[in-house]
């Protein structure tokens, strides 16, 4: 952020953004001067106060003669001013103990993790799964149902495993379906799912497949089977923050609930993160959800051993205390990270 501050100013922007976090309510000139022992006087405070409202950076309510932060202060804090705090022993061992204990599934691990990280930030834990269509493709196997009815198990290499009901133009034997899945194992050895729905397009175009009855229905099946699926997300917490004053509307907080879990806001999430690496805040605006003013956004990046990327993070008001949720979400990242990869 292109802004300069004299080190009175960022003292007192300080002071006022640590107190709006703890209060929710407009800070004052004398509180200020009172509650951090300035050496100021509480006009020279008030001053100061007015240029940084005229920078910008703070705001009055019509109800008090308080400033509150804007989000532009609220970036400057973040970006120059905050001071992380360390993760606790405790924090660190119940972090471990409920990812463990949630079990070896990817599901399990990532449902236990949006559900501590709200624990412990006391707002919303929100995780998006890695991309099924991104993991490497392991196994696909065909049983009958019946007459005209196959389900096509796909599995990756992650763990994930995909079940689709695929119905046929023709009753399709037993013995050709193990034919047909042997076929396709080796067809789709090594490739990403998305790359699989590739090779599967390409090879259904060819001459020889055409003139085989079996390799044809093969393809046709799996083509259904690797039909891509939206993320999965999971999200906790949803009632703490209603907990905070800012947020008494339910109707606007399901609003947001609806857009974070809408698959266009989580893929520009995602595609954020790829690239960047360790922890990224979006501050009201800055996130890519219209409704999200009065939001703040708290993610980091975690990787399976197949370098699929998932995001988990926090959801909370943008009077969210940074200082204790940044080193949580950056600490369950990489412990989330080194967890898969043992699986």
């Amino acid at each position: 952020m292109d802004v300069e501050l004299s080190p009175r100013s960022r003292q007192i922007l300080e002071a006022i953004v640590e107190d709006y976090i703890a209060t929710a309510e407009p800070v004052g000139s004398s509180m200020v001067a009172r509650r951090h022992a300035l050496t100021l006087s509480s006009a020279t405070v008030r001053n100061v106060m007015a240029n940084l409202e005229e920078m910008g950076l703070l705001t009055s309510p019509h109800t008090s003669a308080g400033r509150i932060p804007t989000e532009k202060a609220y970036r400057f804090y973040v970006d120059s001013l905050v001071a992380l705090r360390q993760v606790t022993r405790d924090e660190k061992r119940q972090i471990i103990r409920r990812c463990r204990q949630a079990g070896a599934g990817l599901s399990s691990i990532l449902k236990e993790t949006s559900r501590t990280l709200s624990t412990l930030s006391n707002y919303i834990g929100i995780v998006v799964a890695p991309s099924f269509i991104s993991d490497v493709f392991r196994h696909i196997e065909f049983l009958r149902l019946g007459p005209h009815r196959v389900l096509a198990i796909l599995v990756s290499t992650n763990g994930v495993v995909q079940n689709r009901l695929v119905e046929t133009a023709e009753d399709i034997p037993e013995d050709d379906l193990v034919v047909m899945g042997n076929y396709l194992n080796e067809l789709m050895q090594g490739l990403t799912i998305s790359q699989a729905r590739e090779r599967i397009i390409k090879e259904m175009q060819s001459e020889k497949v055409r003139y085989d009855s079996l390799m044809s229905q093969a393809l046709t099946i799996s083509q259904q089977a690797v039909t891509m699926e939206d993320d999965e997300i999971f999200v906790e917490g949803q009632a703490r923050i209603l907990d905070q004053p800012e947020f008494s509307d339910v109707r606007r907080m399901q609003d947001i609930f609806r857009a974070f879990e809408q698959k266009g806001h989580r893929l520009q999430l995602l595609g954020r993160c790829m690239t960047a690496e360790g922890v990224q805040i979006y501050i009201g605006s800055e996130t890519p959800v219209s409704q999200s003013a009065g939001v703040s956004l708290i993610t980091s990046r975690f990787v399976t051993s197949n370098n699929t990327i998932g995001l988990l993070g926090v959801i909370g008001p943008t009077r969210m205390g940074y200082s204790n949720v940044i080193p949580i979400v950056d600490y369950t990242a990489r412990l989330v990270s080194r967890l898969l990869n043992e699986n």
